[in-house]
């Protein structure tokens, strides 16, 4: 069984930075295209950025150029860091593989953006 735990996330303020992981268990994340997936209250959960597993990043055009999605292939984590933060990043965190089925969600990781 696959097993996602999310860590990383905090209070921030605005324009400020975090990086997010997601270790994975279970599943190697070299073949996989893993994504980085957040839920705001009141609204849907939306893809954030993906990683093909050639390597390809894609983003969603309201962070690109802000956020940065890796690999750490030895370590089988999936990174997200975020820079130039804003109250509109806040929400929970969610990674998973996107494409098929997703594996079981873990609980995410909380973003604040507060003054």
């Amino acid at each position: 069984q696959v097993q996602l735990v999310e860590s990383g996330g905090g209070l921030v303020q605005p324009g400020g930075s975090l990086t997010l992981s997601c270790a994975v268990s279970g599943a190697r994340i070299a073949f996989n295209k893993m994504a980085w997936y957040r839920q705001a209250p009141g609204k849907e959960r939306e893809l954030v950025a993906v990683v093909f597993s050639g390597g390809i990043r894609e983003y969603v055009a309201s962070v690109q150029g802000r956020f940065t999605i890796s690999r750490d292939i030895t370590k089988n984590t999936v990174l997200l860091q975020m820079n130039s933060l804003k109250p509109e990043d806040a929400a929970i965190y969610y990674c998973n593989r996107d494409g098929g089925s997703a594996w079981t969600w873990g609980q995410g990781t909380q973003v604040t953006v507060s003054s």
